[in-house]
């Protein structure tokens, strides 16, 4: 089951390209039918989920590189399901977000299919190996994307992609390879490595080698000062591409944190927690600040991300402070970093939606070039100030669950560093609410020729349903909470050992 939830979306790419002679529109519907599927499939895991005594369910091993123990080893717990379900979900908003995609239309799409495989292959890979491969094909997948349907300066702002990602892989993969060559015996598995501790006592080597894999993650997710390749590739990108870059692309670090390097690494990770919340909190601030100083509304989402995965990184260091000392905290900020990376894909998602619907409208990003817009798309407004107002933690919305985990949880281990943070939130309604009252607000203004037209029916059936979302588990998180709070205190006893 769970190989056919990862692998759907790669069978329906290889149809297309298999198939000679097909019409854009059946390709469009096509596109949304298999990741209809992929969602319904995931719903289907997510009702039946019953973990089983390795603390995974639907677990799928199988050998696969027997010389160095790396298996075909899949499963899922609290902490990755929900994150599966939020990427099947944003795929889905964006196949409908894209019927009317013009051009190039069946390689668009099947690039877009690929991405989904290798991203629900991170989230649910139980190998160190298979979780680098689907790693690090997602990097080859955004290029492709940007460079291909991206704006002007497309070129250059893949270029710096892949290179700044590419080199945070290869960062992984030596701190990977130094964690085969510890274990004893020799293994890629996670489970068998988490079980291991194998680096327990090894002193400097422990360091370097949490170092490889604290970078490598650091660029993905990305944080202060592996950050600059982010703004650049979100402006170029397609409206498709910068909601799944944002959405999902960036999870596959902060996931990296819980699954990798805090479980297998406890000890190391608990010396060295102190810099990562440091690295934390300058991002929480450094984003928020330099969002606020952005004329361009999609940079200023861009640097919004960098913000918000300060929160998860300020989280997950508190954690490791809090070890043996407070492990009812400690669970808070674990489950809140999880609960904001969902929070974070769904809104963000939405957000960099309605950034591409704007765009579509004025042809450019620079809210200067806008005013007044909301007497004439009451829809528009409404999705935007709902999304503007999710993303900056207003309460009834996923952000505050997140957000207040994050700071309750994190406040008993590191105060001084939770205090500087919740300057972020300040800083966020502040760039919100300015960039809100410049494009809808005032008087009427428009880069475009005429009047500008609210959103399609495509448009809003791809937003709506995930700002939905952000409020039902803003309003009644116990669903999600169920699920995450066990893995949680799991991870939480692994990190105290």
């Amino acid at each position: 089951m769970l190989s056919v939830v990862v692998f759907l979306p790669l069978v329906a790419a290889a149809v297309l390209l298999a198939v000679p002679r097909v019409s854009d529109t059946v390709v469009r519907r096509i596109w949304v039918a298999a990741t209809a599927a992929d969602l319904a499939l995931v719903g289907a895991l997510w009702v039946t989920y019953s973990p089983g005594a390795s603390g995974f369910a639907y677990e799928v091993d199988l050998s696969w590189i027997p010389i160095v123990d790396s298996r075909y080893h899949l499963g899922v717990d609290g902490l990755s399901l929900p994150l599966v379900a939020m990427t099947a979900v944003l795929f889905l908003a964006c196949a409908i977000y894209s019927l009317r995609q013009a051009r190039s239309v069946r390689a668009f799409v099947t690039l877009f299919l690929f991405l989904q495989t290798v991203c629900l292959g991170v989230f649910v890979s139980l190998d160190l190996i298979l979780f680098f491969v689907f790693f690090d094909l997602s990097i080859v997948g955004m290029y492709f994307v940007i460079t291909g349907w991206g704006h002007r300066d497309a070129a250059r702002a893949a270029l710096r992609f892949f290179l700044y990602t590419f080199l945070g892989s290869l960062a992984l993969l030596l701190g990977f390879l130094g964690l085969f060559v510890a274990a004893e015996p020799n293994t890629f598995d996670i489970v068998r490595l988490t079980e291991q501790n194998p680096l327990a006592g090894r002193g400097t080597f422990g360091g370097l080698v949490l170092l490889a894999i604290v970078v490598g993650l650091a660029i993905k997710t990305p944080t202060v000062p592996f950050h600059t390749w982010l703004p650049p590739a979100h402006t170029e990108a397609p409206t498709a591409g910068s909601a799944i870059l944002a959405g999902v692309l960036l999870k596959l670090g902060t996931y990296g944190f819980v699954r990798i390097a805090m479980p297998i690494l406890p000890g190391t990770w608990r010396d060295y927690a102190v810099a990562i919340v440091v690295v934390g909190v300058l991002s929480v601030l450094y984003g928020a600040l330099v969002a606020l100083a952005q004329r361009d509304v999609k940079r200023m989402i861009a640097y919004t991300s960098v913000n918000h995965m300060g929160y998860i990184v300020l989280a997950i260091g508190a954690a490791g402070l809090l070890a043996t000392s407070d492990p009812r905290a400690q669970d808070l900020a674990v489950a809140g970093a999880v609960t904001q990376m969902v929070s974070h894909g769904l809104i963000t998602g939405a957000l960099f939606l309605l950034t591409g619907v704007l765009y579509e409208r004025g042809r450019t990003y620079d809210m200067r070039s806008y005013g007044g817009l909301a007497a004439g798309t009451p829809r528009f407004a409404g999705l935007t100030a709902v999304a503007a107002f999710a993303s900056l933690g207003l309460p009834g919305f996923s952000g505050f669950i997140a957000e207040f985990q994050i700071f309750t949880g994190s406040l008993p281990g590191a105060p001084v560093a939770t205090a500087l943070s919740f300057l972020g939130i300040l800083l966020t309604a502040a760039l919100f609410l300015r960039a809100y009252q410049r494009i809808f607000l005032g008087p009427p203004r428009s880069a475009g020729r005429g009047a500008v037209a609210d959103l399609t029916t495509a448009e809003t059936v791809s937003i709506a349903p995930l700002l939905l979302l952000a409020v039902v588990i803003g309003l009644f998180p116990r669903f999600l909470l169920d699920l995450v709070e066990p893995a949680a205190r799991t991870l939480g006893t692994l990190l105290d050992r």
